[in-house]
């Protein structure tokens, strides 16, 4: 149950080592300090503008343009031809794909984000995994812990599932589709193809090819002077 190729294109990723066929896919957040840590090569292999701050812990491949105002605190690792815009935040054990947009204020940690995602203003990824061309829109947030501080679980359709994670956000399946200032809750899991709709707040599992509608309910009155 959950797992990693039920949402994720495995070959979207250089990382796949860290998806076990056994294991249920948020299992993956736990591996990625011990992974980079084993793993990182410390090489910058693009020009970088004045302006930008990274840690020596930092891998950024051929092809990427990062603008000034970028800081990048590593452990991370960073592909092929992305695009870094002004005022990204990539704080800590992030792993980000090929040709992958990290957009304006926005802020990253813990996170794994296969090829082509797309993550471009205002945004808050953290304890996350973002499928192969999923897109948040402005204003999304992956919520990553509880308000009591207890344990994430994953509500399947029967059961709560512990993920054994104090600190999980959401899985992001291939091509998903998240509305402007939506909140997904912690532990939240939204299948391949499916499409949330914008402003809303959800929690558990959305399956593939889905469409999760939110309507407002507006009227128009007098305004008395």
């Amino acid at each position: 149950m959950f797992a990693a190729a039920d949402f994720l294109d495995l070959t979207h990723t250089q990382h796949t080592v860290l998806f076990p066929q056994d294991e249920p896919v948020w299992t993956a957040l736990s591996r990625i300090e011990s992974y980079l840590d084993f793993r990182l090569v410390r090489e910058i292999r693009t020009q970088l503008p004045q302006g930008v701050y990274y840690s020596d812990d930092v891998f950024i491949d051929e092809g990427t343009v990062v603008e000034p105002n970028v800081v990048i605190k590593g452990p991370a690792w960073i592909g092929k031809n992305c695009q870094i815009r002004s005022g990204a935040y990539i704080r800590e054990n992030v792993i980000v794909g090929d040709g992958v947009t990290l957009g304006n204020s926005c802020e990253f940690k813990n996170c794994i984000i296969f090829d082509g995602c797309e993550v471009p203003h205002f945004n808050y990824v953290g304890d996350s995994i973002l499928g192969h061309k999923a897109h948040l829109g402005a204003g999304v947030i992956l919520s990553n812990v509880r308000l009591d501080r207890k344990p994430v679980t994953v509500q399947a359709e029967d059961e709560a599932i512990s993920s054994g994670l104090k600190k999980f956000g959401a899985i992001i399946g291939d091509h998903a589709e998240i509305g402007c200032n939506s909140v997904l809750n912690p532990g939240s899991i939204i299948g391949r193809r499916s499409v949330v709709y914008p402003l809303s707040s959800f929690s558990g599992v959305l399956p593939a090819d889905r469409i999760l509608k939110t309507r407002q309910s507006q009227s128009v009155i007098e305004r008395l002077v």
